[in-house]
């Protein structure tokens, strides 16, 4: 799954009066009525496993609500400790999707509860997202403001909402619906257009049949309109990313293609169109991971057999699509990417991969491997890295299935170097049920929220 890359870095507005009425962290310690909450929290449980999982907590809080696991998570644009997570309602096979709003604006302890011996705070929700068969696979907020949350799932539902301060002695938020999409059976993810000028409001999606949809709504119109659809992916779209300009949209596919969009185009045909016919592109497998260069210079993907390819962008009058660098240092599928700029005139791109390592390549030096993390998560797979905002991009964040998250100081080169940082609380292991699905940071990386496939989303302090 992709997560939106703008929700990281987003700017920062909270003195902005127009959102006074929307979602304010005093609120966050008021309850909304849940008939589903658990009498035994999973981190206040009795049984032994619990009891180890507490042993092990970093965290400073939790959201322990969902009853089975999450898959998906979202920072809002503007005020950063409000969360949203989504996954299943229930363990059952046909047990349909359901997902949460809460704040994570909880004071920190001058120690992690690792240390000092005490509690993490419980959390509890301002507000829960219904309405899927089936589980929420992506989520994410609107541009610039924050004003709709998105709500995606693997019942091909898109679902719009609309947040505001609850009246009357009653719920802190109240969660309006504004309107449902569904065009395709299964969404896989979505972004949300970081073009705030002149594009506001609009999110892409992409879907099991191979299919690309953008949307635009707000909180005012109400209702989703289709911007553009593409149909040109003849298998599952797997992941996309927008340029930092919100004018181009990259897309792959399980077939092995790349379609980088001209959205406000004047034809909005694809700018880049490289396919697995192309043998300097060609994958086995297919692509599974996409990220755009901040200055628009270059797309990456991640494909089946641990390959990564970097590809030229359309610039001024050059044309795009040039393949500038393969490299192949992963066994398994590259399943998330991230990339920053260190400096006016080098960039730095990591891939997190399935055979648990994860690779930085050097743009510098034309994509050569700056450093290979062999076992960045005890051997199972990176689930997603991403760089810490506001660290000139020599920090690194990852998250994996043994349930661990992780921090890493890219200026040092050697294998050997472990992280500088990680934190537990999430169950993980080899048995499938567990690990870190995704996480969010804060505009200064000092605080990380993490959604687990044990059914927790966690709080830790950087």
């Amino acid at each position: 799954m992709s997560s939106s890359a703008g929700e990281a870095t987003g700017h920062h507005h909270d003195d902005d009066p127009d959102m006074d009425n929307l979602l304010p962290v005093d609120d966050a310690a008021e309850e909304i009525d849940n008939d589903n909450d658990k009498q035994d929290a999973a981190m206040d449980s009795d049984d032994a496993d619990a009891d180890e999982l507490v042993l092990q907590n970093d965290a400073i809080a939790y959201f322990d609500l969902p009853p089975d696991s999450l898959f998906a998570i979202a920072q809002h644009p503007v005020q950063h400790s409000i969360i949203a997570v989504g996954g299943s309602a229930g363990r059952d096979d046909d047990a349909p999707g359901a997902g949460w709003v809460f704040s994570a604006a909880v004071n920190t302890p001058v120690l992690p509860s690792s240390y000092s011996g005490s509690s993490p705070s419980r959390i509890d929700p301002l507000a829960k997202l219904d309405g899927h068969s089936d589980s929420i696979s992506a989520l994410c907020w609107t541009w610039p403001r924050g004003d709709v949350l998105l709500s995606a799932g693997l019942d091909g539902r898109l679902r719009a909402w609309s947040l505001g301060k609850g009246g009357g002695n009653g719920a802190a938020i109240t969660v309006s619906l504004l309107d449902e999409a569904r065009e395709v059976d299964e969404i896989n993810w979505l972004a949300a257009c970081p073009d705030s000028t002149s594009h506001p409001g609009v999110i892409a999606l992409g879907a099991s049949d191979g299919s690309v949809w953008v949307y635009a709504i707000s909180s005012a119109q109400s209702s989703l309109e289709i911007v553009r659809s593409y149909y040109l992916h003849t298998a599952s779209c797997t992941a996309g990313a927008w340029s930092l300009d919100g004018s181009l949209l990259a897309t792959v596919s399980e077939d092995g293609s790349l379609y980088v969009w001209d959205v406000w185009g004047a034809d909005a045909n694809a700018a880049v169109s490289l396919t697995a016919a192309d043998q300097r592109f060609a994958v086995e497998g297919g692509l599974f991971s996409v990220a755009v260069d901040p200055h628009g210079a270059f797309v990456a993907v991640g494909g089946a057999t641990g390959a990564v390819k970097v590809v030229s962008l359309p610039r001024l009058s050059a044309t795009g699509g040039q393949v500038l660098a393969s490299v192949g240092e992963h066994s398994e599928s590259v399943e998330t990417l991230a990339v920053a700029r260190t400096s006016s005139s080098n960039t730095l791109l990591a891939a997190g991969s399935v055979d648990g390592s994860i690779s930085i390549l050097d743009g510098e030096h034309h994509y050569a491997v700056r450093r290979q993390i062999p076992s960045a998560h005890d051997g199972l797979s990176v689930v997603r890295v991403d760089f810490v905002p506001g660290q000139s991009g020599w920090l690194l964040d990852s998250c994996g299935l043994d349930g661990v998250l992780r921090r890493w100081d890219l200026r040092s080169w050697g294998a050997d170097n472990g992280p500088v940082k990680e934190w537990r609380g999430h169950r993980g292991g080899e048995d499938g049920g567990g690990g870190i699905m995704g996480f969010v940071c804060g505009p200064d990386g000092g605080r990380i929220v993490t959604a687990g496939d044990d059914g927790l989303a966690l709080v830790f302090h950087a």
